[in-house]
């Protein structure tokens, strides 16, 4: 019957329907915080065994230099907030919820391993059920106003640019495809969409080789959730391939994979509905959403939970929930100016938080970047180079706000920056007993090892205005990672026409043109380099680096993406 399920998932969604049970089902409201409940009783509590890692690595960093004191920034945990208050779903609501509900049936039927991530599914769409028809009916509420942020990231934030639909040709799912593929001889993995996660996965693999490098059951999700570029997936070949698989060899995450592919089709079906209903002028879609810091982190978690497949055993580990939360906070941060109408309801910079809220989301990000960036990071569990390949990937292939929007008119001041001085921090209690940031003069390496040397020595001849920048956050990247053993020729050709290409565009005449250069010469590198980023010698330290200066590094263009401002930008083909 395994071999079937897939087909059966299929058949039930489209055909079976069960009849409604108002009575019987909780409410998005009471959906929202069944859920956040259910996530509180799963999630693990750090290991002793990552706390021995973690102060391992702080005391490295203490050997550089005496700790000294510095400003603590609260973050509270996400499952503990308030939740707003949705509405009920409509008839089409309700009716992709039955549709959903038969194909989850058939799932826990074969799989009753998955019940948990089977009731989360359930639960999580009802509440973006809601939080949609909320959104769409709800009348506006009042704009409280509050003073101004003084906190050091608040005074921070950049201005953001005006922006047109223009600008975001370049974000197509249907971008260019890397030149290099992970296994060329497989078609399905001519997406850019799909190369990344891949990428990931094989990272994770080198030392604990789990077999889902090339294993292909969890590929079902690209399905539905990137049915934009079907055609670019062999689709008839890799679901036959799945089905065999489950059949031969079925793991839980198989089963997992099924659930989540059929969230990611409700998801996009829900979506949908709502901006065709506002096209058509029935609803009028604000440029707001009703999710705040709880729900947004909430709905992100099924999102995006079964993307980067951790061991059973590390699943619903606290410091695994932290790194897939942010990992996608990154990955909105690109969608900054994208017009609501444009993306998901779950863009995080959309959503209805304080400024300073969203302020400390994306310094966590930053200092999750950094803490990536550390060896003893990576050796207490499985998934733990999500964040620096997810910031490496999205710079080179120019997807990124990083060279598009992250291109300052004006080199700030690198002297008592606040986002230099972000200490590392694996932020594993964003969603639970909440995290504390620090700022405190951050540490740098007396010397360069040779190849970190090398790097600096070619930027002092070909870009000596560039140098002294690049030579120190070179110093402080060596701080947290230690000596550098990548790949000299390559990480030089990708550095020189991305971080510091940026760099010497920031200290020139603002031009929206020569950063618009950049970004795609950013996707050409990355065509050109990506496969050096597979060696199993020097990969990872290439890896480290990129995403160092990628999402770490003065002038921050990872930060620059922060700002919003709604603009008239409408349409709802770009990969939100």
């Amino acid at each position: 019957m395994k071999s079937r399920v897939a087909g059966a998932v299929a058949k039930a969604s489209a055909g079976r329907s069960l009849p409604p049970q108002p009575g019987g089902r909780l409410q998005p409201t009471e959906a929202g915080t069944a859920l956040a409940r259910l996530l509180v009783e799963r999630v693990n509590g750090s290991t002793e065994e990552y706390r021995r890692c973690q102060d391992a690595a702080q005391q490295r960093l203490n050997a550089l230099g005496s700790a000294e004191s510095g400003t603590a920034l609260r973050v509270e945990g996400a499952l503990h907030l308030a939740r707003p208050a949705f509405l009920p779903p409509d008839e089409e609501g309700y009716s992709r919820l039955r549709r959903l509900d038969a194909g989850l049936r058939v799932i826990e039927e074969a799989f009753p391993q998955v019940s948990t991530d089977i009731e989360l599914c359930r639960l999580t769409c009802m509440m973006l059920e809601g939080a949609w028809r909320t959104r769409a009916l709800a009348p506006p509420r009042e704009q409280v106003q509050t003073a101004a942020c003084t906190c050091p990231l608040c005074r921070r934030l950049p201005a953001p640019p005006a922006r047109t639909l223009d600008d975001y040709r370049w974000r197509h799912s249907a971008g260019r495809p890397l030149t290099v593929k992970n296994w060329p001889h497989r078609r399905e993995l001519d997406s850019v969409l799909t190369g990344g996660w891949s990428w990931t996965r094989q990272m994770n693999d080198l030392e604990r080789d789990l077999g889902h490098r090339h294993r292909f059951e969890n590929d079902i999700l690209v399905f539905h959730e990137y049915k934009r570029v079907i055609d670019t997936i062999d689709t008839t070949r890799l679901t036959q391939h799945v089905e065999e698989r489950l059949a031969e060899n079925f793991s839980t995450n198989s089963a997992r994979a099924l659930v989540s592919g059929l969230f990611a089709a409700h998801k996009r079906s829900v979506d949908e509905y709502w901006l065709q209903q506002h096209e058509a002028g029935n609803v009028v879609l604000p440029q707001t959403n009703p999710l705040n810091q709880s729900t947004y982190s909430i709905l992100q978690m099924l999102d995006c939970l079964f993307w980067h497949v951790a061991p059973d055993t590390e699943l619903w580990q606290e410091e695994n929930l932290a790194s897939l939360l942010l990992c996608r906070a990154i990955d909105d941060m690109a969608d900054v100016r994208a017009d609501a109408l444009t993306g998901e309801i779950s863009n995080f910079w959309l959503a209805d938080m304080p400024t300073h809220t969203k302020a400390l989301y994306a310094a966590c990000a930053i200092a999750i970047v950094k803490y990536g960036c550390m060896p003893e990071a990576h050796d207490p569990m499985w998934n733990t180079w999500l964040m620096t390949t997810t910031v490496v990937w999205m710079g080179l292939t120019g997807r990124h706000a990083l060279w598009f929007d992250g291109i300052t008119q004006g080199l700030p001041p690198a002297e008592d920056c606040p986002l230099c001085d972000l200490q590392p921090n694996s932020c594993s209690g964003i969603l639970t007993h909440g995290t504390t940031l620090t700022i405190a003069p951050r540490r740098t390496a007396a010397a360069l090892s040779p190849g970190a040397a090398e790097l600096s020595a070619r930027c002092r001849v070909q870009h000596p205005q560039a140098w002294p920048l690049f030579d120190a956050e070179l110093h402080a990247f060596e701080a947290l990672h230690g000596p550098w053993h990548g790949s000299t020729d390559s990480a030089w050709e990708i550095l020189r026409r991305t971080y510091i290409a940026a760099v010497e565009a920031s200290g020139a005449e603002p031009s929206l043109e020569r950063a618009r250069q950049i970004q795609e010469d950013a996707g050409v590198v990355g065509s050109e380099q990506f496969h050096t980023l597979h060696d199993p010698r020097t990969g990872r330290e290439d890896t480290a680096l990129l995403a160092y200066m990628f999402g770490g590094a003065h002038p921050h263009f990872l930060w620059n993406a922060t700002g919003y401002r709604p603009t008239g930008v409408a349409g709802d083909w770009l990969d939100g």
